[in-house]
């Protein structure tokens, strides 16, 4: 039994005669005549009575129309949720963002766009730093994150950059600084840090670290902070200041005035998407080509 003799089936029980069903399913009479005849032998029972005016259904053929018309309909489904996921119109996305990028815009307008145009796709995104994201890609519970990379050559990872980021100075609204910020990191030698663990974010405190150290400076940390949301609560309550990433000020928090420094400028933090090698989910490469739309087109390293 064939699909192709199912759908013969119907059409003849539908058009009432073999010769309307031939037209229907444009094939000739002799053959259709012929596939209704191999079904039949094949089953082991009449399904059809001919008549002067055209065929009426056995009790066998009444029994077999309403179980082939359900498995045509779940054929048809099947096929169409097929090709959807073939094509990532429908799926499961799972994303990681660097917590201090989730409100940068162009990552608001990848995931703007990305749901406009795939909005069947189930779109699950988690604010990770750097490090979890990095294991949870290589475990294959992440689909593709946004994070610090320190260049393009990951293991077990394919890459491309999106945009190139740079520190800022975080201090509480009523410092002096607010008023009168300092230009140099050599001011801040006795001022209290708020820093964040470097387990959170491997990359990016090392970054950051040796930046430091090129231009002799130690920050005198008194307080640590999870990640950057933590970190500028408690500068908002007045624990300390703190050096982020930029991207930070795309989120104002009450109670804190980011400031710039020629020096934090001249820390290259560059953004990258990431994603497991051989993840060949389409859901997942169509997030990968709506990023040059949505980053002006960073080229691939």
């Amino acid at each position: 039994m064939e699909f192709r003799q199912i759908s013969y089936f119907v059409a003849v029980v539908e058009t009432g005669s073999i010769s309307a069903a031939s037209r229907r399913v444009h094939i000739a009479q002799p053959a259709l005549t012929r596939q209704i005849r191999l079904l039949e032998e094949d089953l082991g029972t009449r399904l059809l009575e001919r008549h002067a005016r055209g065929v009426r259904l056995t009790v066998a053929g009444r029994a077999l129309y309403e179980d082939a018309v359900q498995l045509l309909d779940a054929r048809t489904q099947i096929r169409t949720r097929l090709a959807a996921l073939g094509s990532g119109v429908i799926g499961k996305l799972s994303l990681g963002i660097t917590v201090a990028h989730l409100w940068v815009p162009e990552v608001a307008r990848l995931l703007g766009r990305y749901r406009e145009r795939y909005p069947r796709v189930a779109f699950e995104v988690f604010p990770l730093l750097s490090g979890p994201q990095l294991d949870r890609l290589r475990e294959g519970t992440l689909d593709a994150g946004i994070l610090y990379l320190d260049s393009a050559e990951q293991p077990g990872l394919e890459t491309r950059l999106l945009q190139h980021d740079h520190l800022v100075l975080a201090v509480p609204a009523a410092s002096p600084w607010a008023d009168v910020p300092p230009r140099q990191l050599q001011e801040l030698k006795g001022a209290d840090f708020v820093w964040g663990f470097r387990s959170a974010s491997p990359v990016y405190y090392d970054r950051v670290v040796a930046h430091f150290a090129r231009l002799q400076f130690e920050p005198r940390v008194v307080q640590y902070g999870a990640d950057n949301i933590t970190i500028l609560s408690m500068v908002a309550a007045g624990l300390g200041i703190a050096i982020v990433p930029a991207a930070s000020s795309w989120h104002p928090m009450p109670g804190i005035r980011f400031l710039g420094l020629a020096e934090l400028d001249a820390c290259d933090m560059p953004l990258w998407l990431a994603w497991r090698s051989g993840n060949d989910a389409p859901a997942l490469h169509n997030l990968v080509a709506l990023v040059g739309d949505c980053f002006g087109g960073e080229e691939k390293q």
